[in-house]
């Protein structure tokens, strides 16, 4: 909204032509983000503790080893991914261009998944349980999001059902219509492997502050005419302006991760990471940089992966588990490596995992 109120103002004098800038405008969101999370962090916080919204744990006849090492954790508020939420769509309403597509509609998508996140956690808030909405419940309308998302990449003049290869020269792969399928995989699989990641007090944040970070830059260059000619990805007009939403999550997250820091204050339950997920993935659909979503969002991968095989394990070898506990993160709980340095170590994975993504922008 300042965006359109401020930029018209050129005319009247040449100061007013800074907020044409993207970069600019990127770095208000993010420290308006960063400010909203702060100050009303500590509000949100007491209000949700005096509303008794508290972590409800997976019981001793779930997993006794979880239970034995997160007793502390009971009644800590949760749902603080409500103060991301709101510090986010303020930045972006603020800062963003409201014209641009791709900007409203990673909006309603992330607003979308915030409200299965939030009947998901309602749910387990009100019926004392760790389990929410039913499999059936939770990935009906997300997938039905994933679609909506491929359908308009399909047909949009500037995305198509192309997808870029990384590493390799201007070569882009025609998927046809498996290309709207494909983006549903990815929008869904996203958001629920943040989701899993949530597990740890700050590393599905910290997680998201990387891989954020990486995409902040990759919407930047891809919405660039002169820099994505010079490293040879494609050109996505309009895509740039995902720069700001992108930031608008980074000052998000940081101010967030103030709270949710080992010993976390509150946590973000669903209603934040389905969101956050769903985000990054619709933005990395906008960019066409779906397959670097691998690689950025490792982490986010390698923990969804432990739970699928967990689970496959689980079923088809008799009762037979490979890891101590699924996700990741908890089996090295329960081999004995504390909760801080299995947080630290996780992010500086991700971090390696950020440096080696923006590198394939020089390998092709």
């Amino acid at each position: 909204m300042l965006f359109h109120l401020l930029y018209p103002l050129r005319e009247f004098h040449s100061f007013f032509n800074i907020f044409k800038y993207i970069t600019f405008r990127a770095v208000l969101a993010a420290t308006t983000a960063f400010l909203i999370s702060i100050i009303f962090g500590p509000w949100l916080i007491r209000k949700l503790a005096q509303l008794k919204i508290g972590q409800h744990l997976r019981s001793a006849e779930e997993c006794l080893d979880l239970y034995q090492l997160h007793s502390s954790k009971a009644g800590t508020p949760t749902m603080g991914g409500i103060l991301i939420l709101l510090s986010i769509v303020l930045s972006v309403l603020l800062w963003a261009d409201l014209q641009n597509r791709y900007i409203l509609l990673t909006l309603v998508v992330t607003l979308c998944f915030s409200w299965i996140g939030f009947r998901d956690d309602y749910i387990k808030l009100t019926k004392k349980r760790s389990k929410g909405l039913s499999i059936t419940e939770k990935f009906i309308p997300q997938a039905l999001i994933g679609l909506g998302v491929g359908l308009f990449a399909y047909y949009d003049k500037n995305l198509g059902p192309h997808i870029d290869v990384p590493f390799l020269k201007e070569s882009m792969l025609n998927l046809g219509l498996f290309y709207i399928f494909f983006v549903m995989v990815v929008v869904v699989g996203c958001s629920n492997a943040v989701n899993l990641t949530d597990g740890l007090d700050g590393l599905a944040i910290g997680s998201t502050i990387m891989v954020t970070l990486t995409y902040t830059i990759l919407s930047y260059v891809s919405g660039h005419l002169v820099f994505s000619k010079y490293l040879l990805i494609p050109f996505i007009p309009g895509s740039g302006e995902l720069t700001v939403f992108c930031a608008s999550i980074l000052g998000a997250g940081l101010g967030f991760l103030w709270f949710n820091c080992f010993p976390a204050s509150v946590f973000m339950g669903d209603i934040g990471s389905l969101a956050l997920g769903g985000a990054i993935g619709t933005i990395a659909v906008f960019i066409k940089k779906e397959l670097l979503l691998v690689v950025v969002g490792g982490i986010f991968v390698v923990e969804a992966l432990s739970v699928i095989l967990q689970v496959g394990s689980f079923r088809l070898r008799k009762g037979k588990r490979i890891f101590k506990v699924a996700p990741l993160h908890h089996h090295f709980q329960v081999l004995g490596c504390p909760e801080s340095k299995v947080i630290v170590r996780f992010w500086i994975v991700g971090i390696i995992l950020a440096v080696l993504t923006l590198a394939t922008l020089k390998i092709r």
